[in-house]
Formats: C-alpha cells, structure tokens, sequence
C-alpha cells in the first residue's frame, strides 16, 4: 500500500496516494485544529484520518457551495453515486474517493456510518433549524457520531474491544459538533441555518434576526452560556473514553478535545458575543496543548 501511481481497484484509475494527498490538502486547508491533532497520531494512521476528514468535506462542501439548491442536491447526489458505485468495485472516477474506499476496506469500516453521515448532509438541503434538541441530536447522529464510530477503528482500542469505546467516541464527535455550532453561529445564519434548537431559543427570548445581528445582546448571550455549558458536559461524558484508545492514538485525541474545548474557553473570554467574531484558540496555545501531548508520550 501506498506505493505511488498504484490505483486501488474501484479508484477509476486515480492514483491511490494522490487522492491521499488531496484529502490531506483539504485537511490541512479547513481543519486546522484537528489536522495539529492528526499530527500526533502514529504515521501510518495519519492519512486514512485525512481520507474521512476529505469524505466529511467533499460531501459538507457540496451542499455549502452556493447556489439553487437543486444544483447543491445534483452535486450531493453524484459524489453519493460515485461513492455507492466504488463500494460495488465499479471503478469512478473522484478526486478524492480512492483513498476513502482504500481506508474502508483495510480497516473494515461499517459503511452505515458513511451512509448515515450522508443522509444527515442531505437534510441540509432542506432543513434550515431544529425545534428540539432531540432533533438536533437526530441530525448529529449522523453528521458528527457516525463520524466518531468511523474513526475509532483507525484509532484503535487498548485493553478492550472497540465496541466498548464507541459510545464515548460517538459523544466526542457530538461534542465537537456543538462546539462548532456555537462557534458558527453568524455563518450558519448567513446561510439561513440555525444549528442551536429553537426550544433554546424560545427559552432565552432570541428570535432569528437576533443572530444575524452584529454583536450579541444580552438574550444570545445568555442562550450561548446555556449551550456552552451543555458542551462541556458531552465533554465531560465522553473524555473517559480517550483512556480506551490505544496508547499512540491517546494523544492526538486529547488534544483535539482539550482544543475544542479551547474554543468554548475563547467564547466565554468573548462574553459569549459570537456574532463579533469568530472564536479562534490563538496559535501559541495550540502548539503548547501539542508539545505537552508528545511530551507525555514520550514519557
């Protein structure tokens, strides 16, 4: 594996460690954050985290680019295409899909999580808000748990089966995912989206145009203290299970959730406002959060 110009079957004659490096690009472009904790995974299990981090992107990207939402449905619907056809080991040709489909089959991934993650691209199409948090929730189950169910085999599990991680994996993943809304919320409104549940909403007294505004007032405030709280507290459920993983995969895991959890730090420091700007863990404390992990596994 891994040999350049090789192309995997069902790869359409694309070069296998080209649509790697592609999925790495993207990686590196748009997940900054979790691409530094990517960094301090083992080598060799580096690039089939890039290759779910470009399957997530390619399909979240067609649905975000812009434009009539019947040409968003047609891209989301021909990379669905493509991907069900090289899982029949018909070959297609896709920049990216050679190296998602390599990754599938050396680890034996269950492609239910990949088709539950695209079914919840799907409903981005079409849904622009969630009345309850068990809609959200819903949603998440797809988009961000299945993600955490198709990692942990990558991952890999110390002491236990990788079964027994999975809840806590799922978790980490809708974590990770609320901590993203709250960060995104003047974007996903640009976009006409609310990712926070309207029940929430209602409660604190913030209607729609209240997050399109230019700052938060002291009712979207309050809303984002409500779900910044409710984040960690999927963090603090979910944090256990880093201690599963195995030892190579522990740090990077950290890592990533300590980060995340950054962002939550940055939007308190914020005074919850994050309609002014757009919460960022500055630089040097990434690269501290880094050092420390490979420190502790050397140690």
């Amino acid at each position: 594996m891994g040999v350049a110009g090789w192309a995997e079957p069902g790869g359409g004659g694309e070069p296998l460690d080209a649509a790697y490096r592609r999925c790495r690009a993207l990686h590196r472009r748009h997940g900054r954050t979790y691409y530094l904790a990517t960094m301090l995974l083992p080598a060799w299990k580096r690039r089939h985290v890039h290759a779910l981090y470009g399957f997530s992107r390619y399909a979240d990207d067609a649905v975000d680019c812009g434009g009539p939402v019947a040409a968003r449905e047609a891209a989301l619907r021909g990379f669905v295409a493509r991907f069900e056809a090289g899982l029949a080991g018909e070959r297609v040709a896709d920049p990216i899909l050679p190296a998602v489909l390599h990754t599938i089959r050396v680890f034996d991934l269950d492609v239910a999580d990949f088709r539950t993650f695209l079914a919840s691209m799907a409903m981005d199409l079409t849904v622009t808000d969630y009345p309850r948090w068990s809609d959200l929730c819903e949603y998440m189950a797809g988009s961000a748990a299945a993600i955490g169910s198709m990692m942990l085999p990558i991952l890999g599990t110390e002491r236990v089966p990788v079964a027994a991680a999975r809840e806590a994996a799922r978790g980490l993943g809708v974590a990770f995912q609320l901590t993203n809304f709250i960060r995104d919320v003047r974007e996903d409104s640009d976009r006409g989206r609310v990712y926070l549940p309207g029940e929430d909403l209602a409660r604190f007294g913030v209607t729609r145009p209240m997050l399109a505004a230019p700052t938060a007032n002291r009712a979207v405030r309050a809303l984002i203290a409500f779900e910044v709280a409710r984040a960690h507290e999927l963090y603090e459920a979910a944090m256990p299970g880093i201690e599963l993983l195995s030892r190579s995969a522990r740090p990077g895991i950290r890592a990533a959730a300590v980060l995340y959890r950054g962002i939550l730090d940055e939007v308190t420091r914020a005074d919850f406002d994050v309609l002014a700007r757009r919460a960022r863990v500055p630089r040097r404390r990434r690269a501290a959060v880094a050092a420390r992990e490979l420190a502790r596994l050397a140690w």
